[in-house]
């Protein structure tokens, strides 16, 4: 973990209920009547103690809205109170208030002061009863409000509209439609007209829509059969997120980072299914009875799969046994690992001067380590082969090649972990690969490239630019 992503794991997000708590603001002036804002909304009860008010909080504690009870802090007008804000000009006291709120184990925040700080205000989108809370711990509390202002140019403000309407149609709907599908339903209502309906001022349209889908709310069970692309989180489809967040159990495999398994819904049951060489968790023909068991209990289920699940992923093999079982699926393509990886190493598949061709083959050998492709349809030039899973028939695959018609100089090059912050690249030549790989001590997920579109990597080599990892 990085020093700043340290920093920013001091901080938990939650949403706090400050309706009759008792609140106090040290502090008059403008700042107090900033955080003032934001906590009169909360219905607390709010006592503020400084030496003089302006006039916005003069107009408050003439309405009742706060109470202003002493000019000078003492540690004893902390008793009782939910929450602190130090919002005074006096760095000094603002610290002693801190220190006073901390003895009493009272929440405190310190207006510009993170550190002495227990809890930040973050930049708030209100789409009341929904709110989304932006922070950054702290650090960068102006590009937390720039955040800010993009998510509130692309959530529409009659949003608060549907929340309240969901809130009002509840208990109604926990009556009649027992779990899971009681969350599949309210999915189909966001994704279909009883949103739309609400958004256009039409709740007699909505609560049609809702009663039909009750009435149609029988356990059904599905498969999504969603590829996950190479390996960096942000190559996801909207699809592949959407449904990885309606997933109610995902099945995933190695070649799944930590990043991208963080995007499933976080309740849904996560069972492991990957394979190693010669160590299979689940051979596949379990992996398939597998999945048509969670469907037919009714379950959503995700079959998250590195790269695109039609190329070297076997996702044919499993809708098979769907289909043959009558489950519903559907399948969401991923970026394919020769892709991806090819194109974070600064390598095209394909060139106007180079590469007129792009052939797909995997290197994985078969069980007595014999390696049966096309050899002669491979060793040609004017194209460019992208093999999958040949890390440990490397020095096969460049050897039959070599020994097919192409020579030992020709441009190859293996990519480990690609598109990760991890990736590794050897640019290199058929001859001298296997020899360098494993002086480099390559053991993880990689793609080997082999063509005359390898020599264009040190022109193209753009992922390794600091500027570009963002």
């Amino acid at each position: 973990m990085t020093e700043q992503a340290r920093a920013a794991a001091r901080y938990f997000p939650v949403t706090l209920r400050l309706d009759g708590a008792r609140v106090v603001v040290i502090g008059g002036g403008e700042v107090a009547a900033r955080k003032l804002r934001l906590l009169l909304r909360a219905g607390p009860n709010i006592d503020v103690v400084a030496r003089a008010l302006n006039p916005e909080l003069e107009n408050w504690r003439a309405s009742g809205e706060i109470t202003h009870i002493g000019a000078e802090f003492s540690p004893e007008q902390l008793v009782g109170a939910r929450l602190v804000i130090a919002a005074t000009d006096d760095h000094s006291l603002n610290r002693v208030v801190a220190a006073a709120a901390a003895a009493q184990n009272i929440l405190v925040n310190v207006v510009d002061d993170p550190e002495p700080s227990t809890f930040i205000t973050p930049a708030i989108i209100d789409r009341a009863p929904i709110q989304i809370a932006i922070s950054s711990g702290g650090a960068a509390p102006v590009l937390a409000r720039r955040l800010r202002e993009r998510i509130e140019a692309l959530i529409p403000a009659q949003y608060g509209r549907i929340a309240a309407f969901m809130q009002s149609r509840r208990t109604q709907v926990k009556t009649a439609v027992a779990q899971p599908e009681r969350r599949a339903l309210w999915e189909r209502f966001l994704d279909g007209a009883g949103a739309e309906a609400i958004l256009a001022g039409d709740e007699t349209r909505a609560d049609a829509e809702l009663q039909r889908l009750q009435a149609e709310a029988t356990p059904r069970g599905e498969v999504y059969l969603v590829g996950a692309g190479p390996g960096d989180p942000d190559l996801l489809t909207f699809r592949a997120l959407r449904l990885m967040q309606q997933a109610d159990v995902v099945l995933y495999d190695r070649l799944i980072g930590p990043g991208i398994l963080e995007l499933v819904r976080r309740d849904a049951e996560r069972i492991f299914v990957g394979k190693r060489k010669n160590q299979h968790t689940l051979p596949q023909d379990e992996i398939n009875a597998e999945l048509v068991r969670q469907a037919q209990a009714g379950r959503r289920v995700l079959r998250l799969k590195g790269g695109d699940p039609f190329i070297f992923g076997r996702g044919g093999e499993e809708i098979e046994t769907l289909a043959a079982a009558g489950i519903l699926f559907q399948v969401v393509p991923g970026i394919t690992a020769a892709s991806g990886c090819a194109t974070y190493a600064g390598i095209p598949l394909t060139h106007r001067d180079y590469a007129q061709a792009c052939i797909f083959v995997t290197g994985h050998a078969r069980q007595d380590g014999t390696l049966t492709l096309p050899w002669s349809a491979l060793a040609q030039r004017g194209q460019t082969v992208a093999i999958y899973m040949g890390l440990s028939s490397l020095g096969a695959l460049c050897a039959k090649l070599i020994e097919h018609g192409l020579p030992a100089d020709w441009p190859a090059a293996l990519i480990e972990a690609g598109t990760s912050a991890q990736q590794r690249v050897i640019a290199s030549t058929l001859g001298a690969l296997p020899a360098e790989t494993a002086a480099a001590g390559v053991v993880g997920a990689s793609m080997v490239i082999v063509g005359e579109v390898v020599r264009l990597r040190e022109k193209l080599r753009w992922f390794e630019a600091a500027d570009v990892r963002l």
